[in-house]
């Protein structure tokens, strides 16, 4: 039997394509009928959610690659349309730090030992910035002031502030973080001691080595890095080509310095004063930059000035990517004389502190860059200067090296600075005790290893990916040592909350149930890794976000790595999401 059904308006419904062809030609006579055609229409835009996860390929980072497959046979297997978009690493962080051209990504974020960097990677206020300062998107205003109430705070009172501003990013999800990975690194015992002093990922790592043997005066230390961009781009404030490795420590000072533990001790500074917002640095005398110009509060109130916006009040303004966060605290600066500086804050001394260890530019190199670069045909955005391009070669700081030579992706190669402020008597701060350092370039672990190995390298700078971690473990050898050292990057899958439909906070906290973190932990990591339901150090973790064998804020939707089709359902359902069990749907 051939029939219609009526939709209230005294006509038959019809399919979608007639409506199209009726309503080309003709005026629906009433309001109520015209939003029934509406709804009928866009009823089709309701889709199975397709998606691209953005990562690097296995010789930038083999456990991102990894986890991103992992992560899509979990978003397969909920319903939804999945495809795996591989970047080399500055296009990686090009993509997703600069130019935010990404649904969602797997990777490793830098992190920190202090819980401030969520200040910089949350807050809305950055984001429309480039750099770690927010490139989820993600906006909150409830979470801004959770975030602005931490980095006010100071004393006993911080701890309670760190903790509510955890808790709320649970509740959030803007990213899902993963696991943070142990860290693991080689090195030589036959050509220096004191390999313990410090961790690897600190700037003093590879000062205050003692050289053994009768060559010490004249020794080269020998690196070798498992990131060939350093090899490649020499600029501090370029986002996507600075990571972990801490070189660019080698060539800048900063008036403080981190320490494993997170406590900000002074650098180029001798002291500071806190008064209530104020703080008063004194720098030491006598220091210079290697082209041996002095350096004076000058530079160091320049830099602030600098890294905050590079056009220097341009008509529009152009922040320095990296270190925004740390300077964003700096409400003024002024460089009282040649040897001291006064900042004012409206944070507590914690943030405050933070900010000295951002590195000091040459007023001198740096000032003229704060123009916009001319590339013959190219037309270049606003807010783009020539600080924020440029390759920096030859780096010119006042750091304990100086550059000397590279050869692009192979090696970069330093010499003792002998004019730098810890070879000076009475310092008591670690120095460079060898003639040179050469960081060579080797993009996987099995080879650096064989470098270490072979006496062609002293040390691993950057942790050993994880599927070698068993047998160094294993080896016995008397003149290498593996080196074990505490994490504070952590690998995480990161939304774009820009775009539909990541910035829904329920859809996050359901997809960050898809994952089985400590699965993903023994199947990508061989177990090297540690699940967390949290992005900070363990001393940071309040008790309600410990893990438990199992995340307390977003727990795994089935068991043992496999998802439990019927709860998935349920959970977007609830979620306010269709579901038709074998694929999840969104409007267009």
């Amino acid at each position: 039997m051939t029939g219609s059904v009526s939709d209230g308006c005294d006509r038959p419904l019809v399919g979608r394509r007639a409506v199209l062809a009726a309503t080309t030609g003709l005026t629906v006579g009433t309001s109520g009928c015209v939003r029934r055609v509406r709804s009928i229409v866009n009823r089709d835009g309701i889709d199975q959610l397709s998606l691209t996860i953005t990562t690097v390929p296995a010789d930038g980072d083999r456990e991102s690659i990894l986890l991103a497959r992992a992560v899509r046979a979990a978003f397969e297997d909920a319903g939804m349309d999945v495809r795996i978009e591989m970047r080399s690493q500055e296009e990686f962080f090009r993509s997703v730090l600069i130019n935010h051209d990404f649904d969602v990504y797997v990777g490793q974020h830098p992190g920190g030992v202090d819980p401030d960097y969520l200040y910089e990677a949350l807050h809305s206020r950055y984001v429309d910035e480039a750099g770690w300062q927010n490139p989820f998107g993600f906006s909150n205003l409830a979470f801004d002031d959770v975030l602005e109430a931490q980095r006010a705070a100071d004393g006993d009172d911080r701890e309670e502030a760190v903790a509510d501003t955890l808790e709320a990013l649970a509740a959030e999800q803007p990213f899902v973080p993963i696991c943070v990975p142990d860290e693991y690194r080689l090195a030589r015992t036959d050509r220096f001691d004191g390999w313990d002093d410090a961790s690897l990922a600190t700037r003093t790592a590879l000062l205050g080595l003692e050289p053994v043997g009768d060559d010490a005066d004249d020794r080269t230390l020998r690196v070798v890095h498992t990131d060939a961009r350093p090899a490649e781009n020499l600029n501090p404030l370029m986002v996507e080509y600075r990571d972990q490795g801490g070189i660019a420590d080698l060539v800048y000072d900063s008036l403080a310095t981190e320490t494993d533990d997170g406590d900000v001790t002074p650098w180029l500074a001798t002291d500071w004063e806190w008064d209530d917002g104020t703080m008063t640095v004194d720098l030491r005398e006598d220091c210079q930059f290697h082209d041996g110009e002095t350096l004076t509060a000058e530079d160091a109130a320049f830099t602030y000035r600098f890294l905050a916006d590079t056009t220097l009040g341009g008509d529009v303004a152009a922040p320095s990517p990296r270190y925004r966060g740390r300077v964003a605290s700096v409400e003024s600066v002024d460089d009282l004389d040649e040897h001291r500086l006064e900042l004012s804050f409206e944070t507590g001394a914690p943030a405050a502190e933070r900010a000295l260890t951002v590195p000091v530019l040459p007023k001198h190199v740096w000032e003229e860059r704060s123009e916009v670069p001319s590339v013959p045909g190219v037309r270049v955005a606003g807010g783009t200067t020539e600080a924020l391009v440029t390759d920096n070669v030859p780096p010119i700081g006042s750091g304990p090296f100086r550059f000397t030579e590279w050869q692009e992706r192979d090696y970069v190669a330093f010499e003792r600075f002998d004019d730098h402020f810890t070879l000076e008597d009475g310092v008591d701060r670690p120095e460079p005790t060898v003639a040179a350092l050469r960081v060579s370039i080797d993009p996987r672990s099995t080879s650096a290893i064989e470098r270490v190995a072979d006496n062609d390298a002293d040390v691993t700078t950057l942790p050993l990916e994880s599927y070698v971690v068993d047998d160094v473990l294993e080896s016995s050898r008397e003149d290498v040592r593996v080196l074990e050292t505490p994490s504070w990057s952590f690998y995480h899958l990161g939304f774009n909350a820009r775009k539909a439909p990541f910035g829904n906070p329920r859809f996050r906290r359901v997809v960050g149930r898809l994952l089985d973190k400590e699965w993903l932990v023994e199947d990508v990591f061989d177990g090297h890794a540690r699940p967390v339901a949290t992005p900070v150090t363990p001393e940071w973790v309040p008790d309600a976000l410990e893990w438990n064998g199992e995340d307390p804020a977003v727990p795994f939707l089935g068991e043992g790595g496999r998802l439990n089709e019927t709860a998935v359902r349920d959970a977007f359902e609830d979620a306010g999401f269709r579901h038709d069990g074998d694929r999840l749907r969104v409007s267009r």
